[in-house]
């Protein structure tokens, strides 16, 4: 007997296509899945209107416990730039990353580091990532709103990484906002912040959260219709 493909982590996502958050939570309470998966709120959307489906691809940071040399102003440039961002905290993502993918960070908890910015997040985006979620901080906001790559964080922050944070590992299971997120589990965020879908549970998860997002679609329809609200897109 011929044995049946496994679906690949990008099909899997692709089962999630268009579905809220909301209809995700749903599909992990049909399967049984109550107190599993939703981050924590305050991993929240930085813009309005941000949203993001897709597999994990996981990185882990650490807190340093380097000392930061007494050097010149000079010095420290070519100390931040050659020693700690090419030796400390070094993953070449882009190379790693499958377009398509969640670039899921776990931070440190208790230092406002913007590991994420308008550079590096914009760089992602370009090669490929469907957005980033991270437990830290984000810098750049205002160019990091304007550029509309989804991002979903805890915090505000000001603060390079150099003297702070290295990288530790990546591609491994990671803690975002108390729910264990492993490299290919689907990812979802979006206004209602963000849910984690283990990857073996996906296609019952999907299937439920479809039945719920097709249900509600019909009884919003028909109530746009009674107000005579010209039908939009989460509604057709």
């Amino acid at each position: 007997m011929t044995e049946l493909a496994t679906p690949s982590t990008a099909e899997l996502a692709a089962l999630f296509k268009g579905l809220r958050v909301s209809d995700v939570r749903d599909g992990m309470d049909w399967a049984g899945l109550h107190s599993k998966g939703s981050v924590s709120p305050e991993i929240a959307p930085l813009f309005q209107g941000a949203k993001v489906c897709g597999p994990a691809h996981t990185i882990r940071h650490r807190l340093s416990e380097k000392v930061v040399p007494t050097m010149s102003p000079d010095e420290y440039t070519t100390w931040a730039y050659s020693y700690w961002y090419k030796e400390l905290y070094s993953y070449p993502l882009e190379k790693h990353l499958t377009r398509g993918e969640v670039v899921v960070v776990e931070s440190p908890p208790g230092v406002a580091v913007g590991e994420i910015g308008s550079n590096n997040s914009l760089s992602w985006y370009a090669a490929g990532a469907a957005g980033i979620v991270t437990s830290g901080g984000v810098r750049d906001r205002d160019e990091c709103i304007l550029q509309r790559v989804p991002i979903f964080c805890r915090t505000r922050a000001q603060c390079m990484v150099q003297g702070r944070i290295e990288f530790d590992a990546a591609q491994i299971p990671v803690n975002i906002g108390g729910v264990l997120v492993r490299p290919g589990d689907i990812v979802v965020g979006d206004g209602d912040g963000v849910v984690v879908v283990p990857v073996e549970h996906a296609e019952v998860v999907a299937k439920y959260a479809r039945q719920e997002l097709e249900k509600d679609k019909a009884g919003r329809r028909k109530l746009y219709e009674r107000l005579g609200w010209e039908l939009d897109e989460t509604v057709r």
